[in-house]
């Protein structure tokens, strides 16, 4: 397993007892014996706000990074406007992947609603050439996003 999947899984883990949890970046890099640029790197790439976390971080001697898993049940307003803009204009397989799972793990979808959203926004699925294929990605993405928060 590499070293980025290693240190998404351990926050991961953390995170599955409590909505938020605080770091050091330092002390993350010396448990994983890594750089700090690493810890940065699985943070802006693992912890998004359309993969469902926030992330607050402050510099300094006594600098911390803040996780918060968003709660998709009931995140106010300005969150889901956030994550449905940061969905525009195109989205990435991958990126889109990670939404998806975010949902499944939320429980917000069912297994086999995952594996049909997965099928779906597949780029063998989505037969286009770049970046048409990524802006119908983020299209098919931002409506599953809104028929999610429906509370009908």
């Amino acid at each position: 397993m590499s070293l980025v999947r290693r240190i998404e899984e351990y926050l991961k883990s953390l995170l599955t007892h409590q909505e938020a949890i605080e770091i050091q970046r330092n002390e993350l890099a010396e448990f994983f014996n890594c750089v700090p640029s690493q810890i940065n790197y699985v943070l802006s790439t693992r912890f998004t706000p359309i993969q469902g976390y926030l992330v607050e971080s402050r510099r300094g001697g006594g600098g911390y990074v803040r996780i918060i898993k968003i709660s998709w049940d009931a995140f106010p307003h300005y969150v889901l406007k956030n994550v449905y803009k940061e969905i525009e204009p195109s989205l990435e397989q991958g990126e889109a992947e990670g939404v998806l799972k975010r949902f499944y793990e939320e429980q917000l979808i069912t297994t086999r609603e995952y594996n049909l959203l997965k099928a779906i926004i597949n780029r063998e699925t989505l037969a286009l050439d770049l970046p048409e294929r990524d802006i119908i990605r983020a299209k098919i993405m931002q409506v599953v996003l809104t028929t999610l928060c429906r509370k009908d």
